[in-house]
């Protein structure tokens, strides 16, 4: 493997990845639009400007490194063009995508069907599109992922706030060292052009995960109106075999048992010190 990681569009997921790929990687490098802002915890000499929109800032990846896609592949036209002006087909490249790739279809049934990696995707979507140009036309492997949470991204919030409520819809979830840890085994281990579904393999519906907060942090929650949820199930079988070829395997597996550790260490961040 290179000596390098670029991480393409660094956030939330790359806060918790960048020390995991320290431990592969000889140099680490990160990128935003406005690094001195958004990167202040990464070195100096790890921060890179790279703006998909201003074509003056492509030259600024290194030349040699392996390549962690982060943000949307759109538009097109420019995904392609910087696709050729970085030479990614000679790159060990992963791509960060959606579950939202997914067909919903016309299907009632309930609970919904489990969706692999061969189900079909929804090429209107330009997001879609974008993702399959960089996994036909340049090897990218691309990972499907689940709903990310995590310290600082707590479903527990989500249902106090009133972003979610209590429906049948179904939703998978994936805790960011997961995510961290199969981008990682992905760089290393996968075929080039493969998919991933990312996710903790339980989902569960919205109901149920408002049913338990309330009843163990006794947070409430209301009723959605949505006429007709439904949602999907993500088979994440072929992740987990990518993860043990890396000897490694999923570290939250139940999303109740995460949350009282977010919660806890929540709690002991807000306490004063002594």
């Amino acid at each position: 493997m290179p000596s390098s990681l670029t991480i393409l569009g660094s956030g939330y997921t790359a806060k918790f990845l960048v020390p995991l790929a320290e431990q592969r990687y000889t140099h680490v490098f990160a990128t935003s639009r406005n690094p001195d802002r958004h990167l202040g915890h990464l070195m100096p000499e790890q921060r890179i400007r790279f703006d998909l929109a201003r074509s003056d800032t492509w030259s600024l990846l290194p030349v040699e490194t392996d390549v962690l896609w982060c943000f949307p592949a759109v538009p097109l036209e420019l995904v392609k063009q910087f696709a050729e002006s970085a030479s990614l087909r000679a790159r060990r490249l992963v791509v960060l995508g959606s579950t939202s790739s997914y067909d919903d279809g016309t299907s009632i049934e309930y609970p919904p069907p489990w969706v692999e990696e061969t189900a079909t995707i929804d090429l209107s979507k330009p997001r879609v599109q974008g993702e399959e140009l960089l996994r036909t036309c340049y090897g990218a492997i691309v990972l499907r992922v689940a709903g990310i949470y995590g310290p600082g991204r707590n479903p527990i919030d989500w249902i106090q706030t009133g972003r979610v409520n209590r429906s049948h819809k179904y939703v998978n979830l994936i805790h960011v060292e997961d995510l961290g840890a199969t981008c990682l085994a992905a760089l290393r281990h996968a075929k080039s052009g493969e998919v991933y579904n990312v996710s903790d393999g339980q989902p569960r519906a919205w109901s149920e995960i408002c049913e338990t907060v309330e009843r163990r942090w006794q947070i409430g929650s209301s009723v959605s109106q949505e006429p007709r949820p439904c949602g999907k199930r993500l088979s994440n079988k072929k992740m987990c075999d990518l993860l043990s070829l890396d000897r490694a395997g999923l570290r939250y597996r139940d999303l109740f048992d995460a949350l009282e550790v977010i919660q806890r260490n929540s709690f002991n961040e807000a306490e004063p010190s002594r």
